[in-house]
């Protein structure tokens, strides 16, 4: 297997199995990322969105303000420093998350409900394996 072949087969998996409603949430790219982010990782500001999206600190911020104001995140101060505002996903923001990043899990029961348990165990085996090398990949 080659990196062309896994994104092909990556870019089918999520063309057929995504939730078909995501449009009615109006979020942009950008905004997915930032949603993502919060829900990976804690203790993440206005910096950190920023470094992660490759943005200026005042386009996170405004990226941010837009978010807030739809109420998918809301802020909070560290309790370890005042000065450090920490963001975090509403349910909400988690919702809007689940429709516009993940797999649509109907869909996915369906496909998995005609497997075997042996092609269900390799499947598993795979995808995990592949995410945790995933979040290895990034610590690096």
């Amino acid at each position: 297997m080659n990196p062309t072949e896994l994104n092909k087969y990556w870019t089918d998996i999520y063309f057929y199995l995504r939730y078909q409603n995501q449009n009615e949430d109006k979020i942009s790219h950008q905004g997915v990322r930032i949603l993502q982010l919060l829900d990976k990782c804690e203790h993440i500001g206005i910096k950190e969105v920023a470094k992660n999206i490759d943005v200026s600190h005042n386009t996170a911020s405004e990226h941010v303000k837009r978010l807030i104001h739809k109420s998918w995140i809301h802020k909070e101060r560290s309790t370890v420093d005042e000065r450090m505002v920490i963001l975090r996903l509403t349910e909400q923001g988690r919702q809007v998350l689940k429709r516009n990043a993940n797999l649509d899990e109907g869909k996915l029961a369906h496909i998995l409900a005609s497997m075997t348990p042996s092609e269900k165990q390799i499947i598993d085996s795979a995808l995990h394996l592949l995410s945790e090398r995933a979040k290895n990949a990034t610590n690096s």
